[in-house]
């Protein structure tokens, strides 16, 4: 650090000149600890986010990882040198400022940064993404440089809280967390979606889940969960899906389907609150979260057999005096409106635009304004699209068949809170779920779907300990008993009535930021088609 009046130098790296410039012996802070240090002078390093200027003024955004800080540069505080290196900085180039906090919500986290003194660190010369509208290939293509954005900042935020608040709740109610491996000699359901390897000179599979794992360890330990990678092969390219994503999987021995219930419901009620608490200021201020939905799950979530399910989707029972199909023809025709808003708007906005006369920060704003209404009515259109054919699908849904994603979608448009969906048809389950007494035709497993269109997050079940079952579902199922000799032998010593859950956590997040694609809620996403950056 050096000292107060003391000179520094500095060197701007993409010119060929040097510049001395005052730098105050100051303590550095991170931007989301300013609330302790009002009217107190404090040094953030960080990079520039945005740049506006005024008459002798620059406004810098500075994101410094943990938050965002406006720091307003004065030429008669600073001096011209310092505000001359300042003002050529460009996007993303790093940064240190030294200034006098203070309180002023109405900057972004409240709090503002009056400069005193400074030093570019690095300079980033042609940044290739801008705030102007990008295609979403382009963006993944440089998912590196993406992260650094304001949504997908506040999406990774968010993460960390959920992951954090999922270990919180297990770590809490008394169970271990423990690792399934990820290179498996069989698969939990089947092997039509996985990734085969060769191990050496044997077949094997990337996990698609830890569960079977999860339940020799429930064995040992009781209530046990795993928190890891897991892979999907399936070709499928929705916003639901990727290839390479995290799953959490607890087992509890001496549970019932009764008592998983009740465990998945107190678990993802706790942990979107407590997200909430931690993320109000991502989710509200920069992804811009209806938190009174999601509040909601304050509410007890309604468990619904299959067959109840069934009925509802197809529009034949009403759900507080409604129907799947009066509330999507509802939807379809508010649908229709917001598009024709929206365009009035373009065509006004663009049409101001070709008179020109308009102060370059207006033009910038209504240009930004018409791209943003766009590329809003681009998922309008298509959301307008799919009404009409989700509607035909729900009519046309067949009993005993398992649901699509829009089926889910359109089954929790009915309800505010998450749904349980339970007793499945044993034919479109996996093996190792327990028979419902006294009818085989269906299977104690549950489905959790979120509402507002978001679908399946959670899928579990009571595990079947009859061994004699089992080995008949195996046959059934066409899978080899051979490589499943391990997991019958927790059926012949010592078996006990237990259940268990699987959450992925993309879909956890997908739905609590309110993000439409899935992508977007993992670092750097694996999906059909892509495995780069």
């Amino acid at each position: 650090m050096v000292a107060k009046n003391s000179r520094c130098l500095f060197t701007q790296y993409s010119f060929s000149y040097s510049i001395y410039l005052r730098f105050e012996q100051t303590s550095m802070v991170y931007i989301e600890n300013l609330q302790d240090f009002v009217g107190q002078t404090v040094t953030l390093k960080g990079w520039q986010a945005n740049m506006r200027t005024g008459k002798g003024l620059l406004f810098i955004l500075l994101r410094d990882g943990s938050g965002f800080c406006q720091c307003v540069v004065n030429e008669e505080e600073v001096g011209e040198e310092l505000f001359s290196a300042l003002k050529a900085s460009t996007l993303e180039a790093s940064m240190e400022v030294t200034g006098l906090v203070k309180a002023d919500e109405r900057q972004i986290g409240g709090y503002e940064l009056q400069v005193t003194g400074g030093t570019v660190v690095n300079e980033s010369v042609d940044y290739p993404i801008s705030n102007k509208e990008h295609g979403v290939e382009f963006l993944m293509d440089k998912r590196h440089l993406w992260l650094r954005s304001r949504k997908q900042w506040a999406l990774m935020r968010v993460r960390n809280a959920v992951s954090f608040e999922i270990h919180r709740f297990f770590q809490e109610n008394g169970f271990v967390q423990m690792d399934a491996p990820i290179l498996t000699p069989n698969a939990a359901e089947g092997t039509t979606d996985l990734f085969d390897i060769d191990f050496f000179g044997r077949p094997a599979y990337l996990s698609q889940s830890g569960q079977l794992y999860g339940e020799a360890m429930a064995m040992a330990m009781g209530r046990i969960y795993t928190f890891g990678p897991t892979f999907r092969a399936e070709k499928s390219k929705t916003r639901r899906h990727l290839s390479e994503f995290w799953m959490i999987e607890p087992e509890m021995a001496f549970y019932d389907n009764e008592k998983n219930m009740e465990l998945i419901e107190d678990f993802i009620r706790t942990v979107v609150l407590r997200v909430i608490d931690k993320c109000k200021f991502e989710l509200t201020e920069i992804l811009e979260r209806n938190l009174d939905m999601l509040r909601m799950v304050e509410k007890p979530f309604p468990r619904i057999p299959y067959t109840e399910a069934v009925k509802i989707l197809q529009g034949k029972q009403e759900v507080n005096g409604k129907t799947s199909i009066s509330i999507l023809e509802e939807e379809l025709k508010a649908t229709q409106t917001h598009i024709s808003e929206n365009q009035a708007e373009i065509t006004d906005k663009e049409s101001l635009i070709a008179a020109g006369g308009i102060k370059k920060g207006k033009l910038n704003w209504m240009k930004n304004r018409v791209a943003q209404l766009k590329a809003e009515n681009k998922d309008l259109s298509e959301q307008a699209e799919n009404i009409p054919q989700w509607i035909e699908s729900a009519r046309n849904f067949k009993d005993g068949a398992d649901f699509g994603g829009s089926d889910e979608t359109v089954l929790t448009k009915l309800f505010a809170s998450p749904i349980m969906v339970y007793n499945w048809p044993t034919k479109i389950k996996a093996f190792y779920m327990k028979e419902v007494e006294g009818n085989a035709d269906f299977v104690k497993g549950v489905d959790l779907l979120a509402p507002e269109g978001y679908g399946e997050i959670v899928g579990g079940s009571e595990r079947e300990t009859d061994i004699n079952v089992l080995l008949k579902k195996i046959e059934d199922h066409g899978l080899p008993q051979e490589v499943f000799e391990w997991y019958l032998d927790l059926r012949r010593y010592g078996s006990v009535p237990h259940a268990g859950f699987g959450l992925g956590l993309e879909r956890l997040i997908t739905w609590i930021s309110g993000t439409r694609h899935i992508r977007e809620t993992i670092p750097f996403p694996r999906m059909y088609g892509r495995a780069e950056p």
